[in-house]
């Protein structure tokens, strides 16, 4: 009897000692556990993937700085251009988001230039504190300047929806991208299509162009290309583009050289006033070209100047129209905000969808890994009117970015040259006062 006493005592004792293994154990598996679930999730970058649930959390948004002049006298253009950043980012939520990082979604800090490059630079060093992984912008030469120093010191990667001068890309910066053509691309390019548009028909050109870097370095480009081609500019007449109110007397020196053609660079209000004076002159051309002109390429222009806007030509940065998925971009833009979208928009949409790409193979919100991602980018499923892929070379220009000749034709603007992507058979010589 004894035996079997001393016998149930040691069983009730291993017992006891298993039981407190067992729940030592479970305690160490809490704890471990509450540990790993309440480490604090970056928002910025892809959230904790719980190994326990097999699934992968959704990160929290990815944030994404769009600068643009949304006041002032570029706001026009500056608006659209953040609306078509800011129905992207709707797009590619309602698809999921980012798979790479969860299902992150993007999320727009829209910043407004005003037009000052000032307050660009603020605001990208605002945006920038805010913890974005990229930024867009911004449709100012000058104001992109600012924008791009203050990117590339901070290591955030700057993608340039439009904006033109060479010599933003020309200091050995790492962190900026621009899609669209430069300067140099845009001044060499529209000289050719002259070239191809009219042979020796056009020896001689009068240059009306804004007097900042974007116009001056385009019309630096053009001259110096155009001489290869036998045209001469006979006379270049600058003017503060953001000071201007009537562009009369420059476009009367301009008509008094007696060029074959005039051309014009500049911006959208500029444009416009340099093509009613020109029409209220009746200039004795063969054409009124815009060479990286803000106006005669936009819906806009032909709604604001009607029947005027007829025979212009722009040569300039613009959508694939001929291909199906732009024009069913086009409609979805106006039927949102309720105007046609124009190039700039298109570009701003675009630089979110590169953006975008660069996020889903980089896996992370880091500025630096998307920095990274960008430089290896080669999108061939875009928007633009380009003969390959956006690809960046290592300055961070788009080597495959080009112009295109475009013209008002029976109140539409449509593609002329290049021959791959024309649309319509170029009207000239012609004017809409000449043809009246």
């Amino acid at each position: 009897m004894r035996k079997i006493t001393i016998y149930l005592s040691l069983l009730l004792s291993l017992a006891l000692i298993a039981t407190a293994c067992v729940s030592d154990a479970e305690e160490e598996t809490t704890t471990t556990t509450t540990t790993t679930t309440a480490a604090p999730t970056d928002t910025t970058a892809p959230a904790a993937t719980d190994t326990t649930e097999g699934t992968t959390e959704p990160a929290g948004p990815v944030l994404i700085g769009s600068i643009h002049p949304l006041t002032g006298g570029l706001a026009g253009a500056g608006s659209r251009m953040d609306n078509g950043a800011k129905m992207a980012v709707e797009e590619i939520n309602a698809a999921g988001g980012i798979a790479s990082l969860g299902g992150a979604p993007l999320e727009l800090l829209s910043a407004d230039s005003t037009g000052a490059a000032e307050v660009g630079q603020s605001e990208a060093e605002r945006l920038i504190g805010e913890g974005v992984s990229a930024i867009i912008g911004t449709y100012q030469s000058a104001v992109t300047s600012n924008v791009a120093a203050i990117a590339e010191r901070d290591g955030v990667p700057l993608v340039i929806d439009v904006a033109v001068d060479d010599s933003i890309l020309d200091q050995g910066y790492t962190n900026v991208f621009r899609i669209q053509p430069n300067a140099t691309s845009m001044g060499a390019g529209g000289a050719q299509f002259l070239s191809e548009l009219a042979g020796d028909e056009i020896q001689t050109v009068a240059y009306l162009h804004d007097d900042t870097g974007f116009g001056v370095s385009v019309a630096d480009a053009f001259e110096a290309a155009a001489a290869e081609y036998g045209i001469e500019v006979t006379t270049r007449i600058p003017y503060p583009p953001f000071e201007v109110t009537d562009l009369t007397t420059e476009m009367s020196q301009a008509a008094a050289a007696s060029p074959d053609v005039i051309v014009v660079t500049g911006y959208y209000n500029d444009g416009l006033l340099a093509a009613r004076a020109a029409a209220d002159l009746e200039v004795d051309v063969k054409a009124v070209i815009g060479i990286a002109q803000g106006a005669y390429h936009t819906p806009q222009f032909v709604a604001d100047f009607g029947a005027d806007a007829e025979l212009f030509f722009n040569s300039n940065y613009h959508f694939n129209s001929s291909d199906p998925k732009v024009q069913d971009v086009l409609e979805s833009f106006e039927a949102a905000y309720g105007e046609p979208m124009d190039t700039e928009a298109m570009l701003s949409y675009q630089a979110i969808y590169v953006i975008a790409d660069a996020l889903e193979r980089a896996g992370s919100a880091d500025p630096a890994d998307v920095r990274a991602a960008l430089a290896e980018t080669n999108l061939s499923d875009h928007f633009m009117a380009y003969p390959g892929p956006i690809t960046f070379d290592e300055t961070g220009e788009n080597v495959n970015a080009q112009p295109v000749l475009m013209q008002v034709i029976d109140g539409a603007v449509v593609q002329v040259l290049p021959l791959d992507l024309r649309e319509a058979e170029p009207v000239f010589p012609g004017t809409s006062w000449s043809s009246n």
